[in-house]
């Protein structure tokens, strides 16, 4: 997928990562999240993308000639209690170099995964992430909507907890709890 950035700016590609693509993921992960978070963020990302309770695992990169600016990575969940199963996923974590942040990439990112993930037969995807940027790209409350994050989530926090259907007769009808890939039952995970 090609994608235009803001004004005059060279054309962003979208496609699948690769291996050869970890050094530079790596890297965009470190410049965004800075040295407190950036190396578990590195950490998570290489976990998650051999971890077999992950699959299917899909991770997308973000470039502009030829570098890459920005990284995203969905990892397969599953709903505990559930009447009806249902195909679902988390995206975690999404990543955008500094240098190229306010310029649409993660919301190119985020599009361009849920287009995949809705052709694959994927319904819901959940994120824990900020709730000023996400609902711009269509995620709402997924607690208030009878979908339970794994771990508790601190009410002062609770709009951080997300989901978007990607089929419209899902939001309502399906409730359950999310149980993750082993690489995220990790408690350190779901603080904000």
């Amino acid at each position: 997928m090609h994608a235009t950035l803001h004004g005059n700016a060279p054309p962003l590609e979208i496609r699948s990562a690769m291996d050869a693509d970890s050094p530079a993921v790596h890297a965009v992960a470190l410049a965004a999240f800075g040295k407190a978070q950036g190396p578990e963020i590195v950490d998570l990302i290489d976990s998650l993308s051999k971890d077999a309770s992950a699959m299917p695992v899909l991770s997308f990169v973000a470039t502009c000639q030829a570098r890459v600016v920005g990284h995203i990575l969905f990892s397969s969940v599953r709903l505990t209690g559930a009447r009806e199963q249902v195909a679902a996923s988390i995206l975690a974590p999404l990543c955008v170099h500094p240098d190229f942040q306010q310029q649409g990439i993660g919301g190119s990112l985020i599009r361009f995964g849920l287009s995949r993930l809705q052709a694959m037969g994927v319904g819901l995807v959940f994120v824990l992430g900020h709730p000023g940027y996400y609902p711009r790209h269509g995620f709402v409350p997924a607690g208030e909507r009878g979908l339970a994050a794994p771990y508790p989530i601190p009410p002062e926090h609770a709009d951080a907890w997300m989901v978007q259907a990607l089929r419209p007769d899902l939001l309502g009808t399906v409730t359950g709890t999310v149980a993750c890939a082993q690489t995220l039952t990790d408690p350190r995970h779901w603080q904000e």
